[in-house]
């Protein structure tokens, strides 16, 4: 695929006011967010909740993606319209999980690496058949007594720059997602510091694998403060330590970078993207691609109850509609009590 139409799909990914739904959570993740509300995790109860969402009036507004997980992108909507041709229609770009997930890596105590590598190839070609535009990969490096190490960084680094490639050559936007855990109880300094070695090593490895930065999004943690740090930074810290991080390692030729929530609260995750980009203009466009904090307020409005559809949409449309204020910086808490049309 030619490098302009990779650029082309990566832009869109992260145009003004909008951002990306990631909507891919694996069966055990979707199985305990069903749990909340009392529901059963069938393949109907998944697939009607992803319908609720995708089927929101207005929300291509501000989303302009939405990331499936294997299932998903083979499921369909009420009317038997693919949930990938769904979206295209709406003028969201339908994008595809391809990681297996993170497993235990050999040699080091309480470290990761994500696997999937093998036959990816093959999945690729044939997501691209199913409708998909763009991938998404997911690397989890945790903070610790003595780790996370060089050794857990570098290896998934470079598996993340391998799929980056497959990806491209199928012609697909990879999403590059170096996730730096928020568990624990480090401070905003050390988490710095360790994203940005995560950073540094990932553009070190997309370099050295011949990845092409203007095809390719980054979906980074912001640094924050441990979640069970005695101290916690303020936003504007975290947005200082964050952009610091950004800027020192990631090139300029990357269109954008697509926050990850981490465990944030809806509320938490807006504001600090939003003091962000009130601290603009920046190299590259500053966006979301949030899950649970895109979602969270809708599943409880939901609940599994078919009566309940357009409660949950009000609830989606408004997380998504505060989040497309926050790329542009003028979001505002009162906002969130303002009535939705």
């Amino acid at each position: 695929m030619e490098l302009e139409e990779l650029q082309r799909t990566a832009e869109a990914l992260v145009a003004p006011g909008k951002g990306i739904l990631a909507a891919d959570e694996s069966t055990g993740t979707i199985e305990k967010r069903f749990k909340s509300i009392g529901l059963e995790s069938t393949e109907e109860h998944r697939r009607a909740y992803r319908d609720m969402l995708f089927t929101t009036e207005g929300v291509e507004d501000y989303i302009s993606g939405v990331i499936l997980f294997d299932e998903t992108i083979r499921q369909s909507a009420s009317d038997g319209t693919p949930f990938a041709e769904l979206l295209a229609r709406r003028g969201i770009i339908p994008g595809i999980k391809v990681d297996k997930g993170a497993k235990p890596l050999a040699n080091a105590d309480g470290e990761t690496v994500t696997e999937g590598l093998d036959g990816l190839r093959e999945r690729l070609a044939e997501y691209v058949s199913l409708g998909a535009k763009f991938t998404k990969w997911r690397a989890v490096i945790s903070i610790g007594k003595g780790i996370p190490s060089d050794y857990c960084i570098w290896t998934n680094a470079h598996a993340l720059a391998r799929y980056a490639a497959l990806s491209q050559e199928a012609g697909l936007v990879p999403i590059v997602e170096p996730e730096v855990l928020m568990d624990g109880d480090h401070t905003i300094e050390r988490a710095y510091h360790f994203t940005a070695r995560t950073q540094d090593a990932v553009f070190t490895e997309l370099h050295d694998q011949r990845v092409q930065l203007e095809g390719m999004l980054l979906k980074p943690n912001m640094v924050l403060s441990g979640y069970e740090c005695a101290v916690q930074a303020s936003d504007r810290e975290l947005a200082d330590w964050t952009l610091r991080s950004l800027r020192h390692n990631v090139p300029a030729a990357v269109p954008g970078v697509v926050f990850l929530s981490g465990g944030q609260t809806d509320e938490d995750a807006t504001a600090r993207l939003n003091v962000m980009n009130a601290q603009g203009p920046h190299p590259w466009e500053l966006s979301f691609s949030y899950g649970r904090a895109l979602q969270a307020p809708s599943l409880k409005a939901w609940g599994g109850d078919p009566a309940n559809v357009e409660a949950g949409q009000r609830a989606f449309y408004h997380r998504a509609k505060m989040n497309g204020a926050a790329r542009s910086g003028l979001y505002a808490p009162d906002m969130e009590t303002a009535t939705v049309a």
